[in-house]
């Protein structure tokens, strides 16, 4: 794969970098595509960018605002409230159809491009009961749109199976842990690095930094 060109659906958080910096270390050829939805904070484009610049590739942004005008959120609705679902309910910062939406547009633009290969990182092992972000969903979106394309794209979501933890892990690896910690932008009140600390995003990221280190320097 890496004599070939792939395109990153990027968000400049945690989990896009993660991705990015992996893509990297897989393809030869990595540009990154933002969104602009109508997002809580416009601060994450910004950061977005600032990242793809850091690591030496294209970045494009896609005005898709639309997305916001269609469903009451807490991530386009900065009156509203971050809340955690009850019951078993979605969150209020779910954007119905973004991963959709997102996924369809990289895909043009790969199209485009001459690109095979599309990445995203979403998971099912952390994630807060988003039905667009499992592994059943990428699947069934890849091959509808190698079917309306026309073409043989492969979506990877490097991050699918891994928990929080892991996704430090992997940052590790890619020798990134210490940029991911502290240049990203997670946090649903637009904090970079280790954000507020008390947001639904915050709190998940930093569970998951703190049980990777306690568990790096118990093996040291």
């Amino acid at each position: 794969m890496k004599n070939e060109k792939a395109i990153v659906v990027f968000s400049g958080g945690q989990d896009s970098t993660t991705c990015l910096f992996w893509a990297l270390e897989q393809f030869s050829d990595v540009s990154v595509l933002i969104f602009d939805y109508g997002q809580r904070h416009k601060k994450e484009i910004d950061v977005a960018k600032a990242i793809a610049a850091d690591a030496g590739v294209q970045a494009r942004v896609i005005d898709l605002q639309l997305l916001s005008q269609l469903n009451a959120n807490a991530l386009t609705n900065p009156e509203m409230s971050i809340e955690e679902g009850e019951d078993g309910a979605l969150p209020n910062t779910f954007v119905p159809g973004r991963n959709h939406l997102f996924l369809s547009f990289a895909a043009i633009v790969a199209k485009e491009l001459s690109a095979k290969h599309i990445i995203t990182g979403v998971c099912e092992t952390d994630f807060s009961g988003y039905p667009d972000c499992r592994d059943m969903f990428i699947k069934s979106l890849n091959v509808t749109l190698n079917l309306a394309m026309d073409d043989q794209f492969v979506i990877h979501t490097p991050l699918m199976w891994l928990n929080k933890e892991e996704t430090w892990a992997l940052a590790d690896q890619l020798g990134k842990l210490a940029y991911v910690r502290n240049q990203t932008l997670t946090c649903y009140e637009g904090i970079v690095g280790d954000g507020c600390g008390a947001c639904p995003s915050c709190k998940l990221r930093r569970r998951g930094l703190e049980s990777y280190l306690q568990n790096k320097e118990a093996h040291v």
